[in-house]
């Protein structure tokens, strides 16, 4: 089993997508990699935050629906996201959450690792933890935060479930994760990706969530290539759950399925990757990708879209 799977990016829904942007970039300084639209109803955008290289398992995604309304965290759900960020960057993040007008708690202590927690601005509960540099990542150099101190991809996020037996098998035995500790409620599960390397499991007896803003959409989890996809969709077949065919979302392919705790997990390759007809260098908000399927109704999609100011 490929040794590099972890998560590859997460799929969150928000309201208004100004207030997403200026959140995410001007204030977390995190990459926009790619300004696009849903695939599935293309009057809405999808928008797309990462570190600089825009690398698998550092990508937070959002649906914004303006004016939606938010959503409650509850079981069935992926209930926060942790971002990873340099160790020795915690008095640098101190002082710009507070700078920045975000209120926040911490830091305090996980699974060993130490973390700020904070809110987005739908509610999503996230975290900043700090853990050892990834020496082979260049920060954005048009970000407001200082590289050496840029967020770096995921760290972990958690499944809040009242039953986690099925989950835990999907994870260990077909997503190649494996159980490393338990804290209470809360099992904490690694591989040996460089991001998005862990994934924990809150089990309780929580009501289930309500969609809505501020709630995660999805889970994504890295796959080799089209033949690592198509054979680990093989396997949730053998499980007896019902996954998607392969989908071409054009920056990769995917499959989706839900699992019996209720999240909707999806298996995504690496490529091609989010600059496949775009230039690395350039600053991605600037512009609207379509894929070459949606490339002919521009006009009339640009035009059912907000302005987002950058």
């Amino acid at each position: 089993m490929p040794e590099h799977r972890g998560l590859h990016h997460i799929s969150v829904i928000a309201s208004d997508p100004q207030a997403n942007y200026d959140f995410y970039v001007k204030k977390l300084g995190m990459r926009m990699v790619k300004k696009t639209v849903n695939q599935d109803d293309p009057t809405k955008y999808h928008l797309f935050y990462a570190n600089a290289e825009g690398s698998p398992g550092s990508s937070l995604t959002f649906f914004p629906w303006p004016g939606a309304r938010r959503g409650v965290p509850g079981t069935g759900e992926a209930t926060d996201i942790s971002l990873a960020v340099p160790e020795d960057s915690l008095p640098y993040w101190r002082e710009r959450l507070a700078n920045q007008h975000i209120t926040y708690s911490g830091a305090h202590q996980r699974f060993g690792k130490q973390l700020l927690s904070f809110e987005d601005p739908d509610g999503l509960q996230l975290h900043l933890v700090f853990e050892d540099r990834k020496g082979d990542l260049d920060g954005w150099k048009r970000s407001e935060v200082p590289a050496e101190h840029q967020i770096q991809g995921f760290w972990s996020t958690t499944l809040t479930l009242d039953r986690v037996e099925d989950t835990e098998h999907i994870l260990t035995a077909i997503l190649g994760f494996e159980q490393q500790a338990t804290d209470g409620n809360a099992t904490l599960y690694r591989t040996k990706s460089e991001l998005g390397h862990a994934l924990i499991i809150e089990e309780t007896p929580k009501a289930q969530g309500q969609n809505g803003a501020g709630i995660v959409h999805h889970v994504a989890f890295q796959t080799e290539d089209d033949d690592d996809l198509k054979t680990l969709r093989h396997e949730v077949l053998r499980l007896g759950l019902q996954p998607t065919e392969i989908i071409d979302r054009h920056f990769f392919k995917s499959v989706y399925f839900r699992t019996p705790g209720g999240v909707l997990f999806e298996m995504a390759t690496h490529g091609p990757g989010y600059f496949v007809h775009s230039d690395p260098s350039e600053d991605q908000a600037e512009k609207l990708e379509l894929t070459p399927w949606h490339e002919s109704k521009r006009e009339q999609i640009e035009s059912a879209l907000p302005t987002i100011e950058i």
